[in-house]
């Protein structure tokens, strides 16, 4: 299995030391990430240390006991059965709303996942409250796209598999395969079923584009914190024509890795704070490096897809009034969850505490609110923002 990603935002503990992830919603894609660390680099970003406090520290409520969770899955294991099942019992008799169990294929998947590439269909699927699995989006150009799936069509099965009441990553893990291979999809649309067979293929994702405005503005679009996007923002920043407002778009990132997260917000601050973050009742934190353009007008534009590690550095930027956010309230995904390592190579996620902005906002629930609310013309009231801070004829 390869090496558990250090913080993502769900940070997570494996007892060979911390490990941190901030994690995106229950939306996972069929091959997409959750915000997590680099090793080398997390050390950069955050004081991490590997003396975690004893498992017997106190639990929040909702939260999954990890020796219980551990215990469950060595027993179920000297039984010849699934200790993955039995692990995953616990936690969802826990309530750990973030809390969860991937087995070793699952979890090479996701780290595949934070360098932008893996093996799917194409399909970021959401469970709602009643167990029903949702397409959220298709990528452009995959298979899924290809034979027509859209955002809202109702997953029912997976080469025959039901897929109602599954765990997202369980769904995941039926989508995923070799590339080439056929699979099976069992939709329906406003009241009518469907089937839809499609090819696995290996797909990559761009998770930083640019592009200028006739005005002038650069835009500075980040579809998720993957492996070397903060500096794509860094470098977008720089190559920006000098005096010309940014907008960054956040809109619909469900985060990925915190040090490329911490990295995008550096693009604009000259160090300081860009969230804590505790485990277990002992706070951490993010600090930005120094050497940002601190002066070039900024706004960040969001809505409710905006998650997790994206709205790190939304409530950052917004708390140290470096920019302005316009568009709607984000998710509210500001749980901490760290992993253990669990005998038969499974892994659980379990959450152990909250992140919070520079101002001291705990974000869990509540998300971001905007400066400037905005819809559907969040980008044209945004041009009207930066033109109030000097932007524009």
């Amino acid at each position: 299995m390869p090496g558990l990603p250090a913080f993502c935002l769900r940070p997570r503990d494996l007892r060979r030391g911390a490990v941190l992830t901030l994690a995106f919603l229950a939306a996972v894609a069929t091959g997409a990430l959750t915000g997590c660390w680099d090793q080398e680099d997390g050390a950069a970003a955050a004081e991490i240390r590997t003396d975690l406090p004893a498992s017997g520290a106190p639990r929040a409520a909702g939260t999954a006991d990890r020796d219980a969770v551990a215990r469950a899955a060595a027993e179920a294991v000297a039984e010849g059965k699934s200790g993955k099942k039995a692990a995953q019992e616990v936690v969802s008799r826990s309530g750990d709303r973030w809390g969860t169990v991937y087995d070793q294929g699952e979890y090479a998947a996701f780290t595949e996942g934070l360098d932008g590439h893996w093996t799917g269909v194409g399909v970021w699927a959401g469970r709602a409250h009643d167990g029903v699995i949702k397409v959220d989006k298709v990528q452009p150009g995959s298979p899924a796209a290809r034979a027509g799936l859209r955002a809202g069509d109702r997953l029912l099965s997976v080469d025959g598999h039901a897929v109602t009441g599954l765990a997202v990553t369980d769904v995941v893990a039926l989508l995923r395969g070799t590339a080439g291979t056929p699979v099976v999809l069992n939709l329906s649309r406003d009241g009518a079923d469907l089937t839809e067979t499609v090819r696995r293929e290996q797909l990559r994702t761009e998770p930083v584009t640019v592009r200028q405005r006739p005005d002038g503005v650069t835009v500075i679009k980040v579809t998720s914190f993957t492996r070397g996007s903060g500096e794509r923002v860094k470098d977008a920043v720089r190559a920006a024509p000098a005096g010309a407002g940014v907008m960054l778009d956040l809109r619909g990132n469900p985060g990925g890795l915190v040090t490329e997260a911490v990295t995008a917000a550096s693009a604009f601050l000259d160090g300081g704070l860009v969230a804590t973050y505790d485990v277990r009742g002992e706070q951490r934190v993010l600090y930005a490096a120094p050497g940002g353009d601190t002066t070039r007008p900024l706004v960040a534009l969001v809505d409710g897809g905006t998650m997790s590690a994206a709205e790190l550095v939304t409530g950052a930027l917004q708390d140290r009034g470096r920019a302005v956010a316009v568009g709607s309230r984000t998710f509210g995904k500001g749980s901490v969850q760290m992993p253990t390592e669990l005998p038969d190579g499974s892994v659980a996620e379990l959450t152990v505490g909250t992140y919070r902005t520079p101002a001291g906002r705990s974000l869990d629930g509540d998300g971001i609110t905007p400066d400037v609310p905005a819809g559907e013309r969040a980008e044209e009231r945004a041009v009207t923002v930066l033109g109030g801070l000097g932007v524009g004829p």
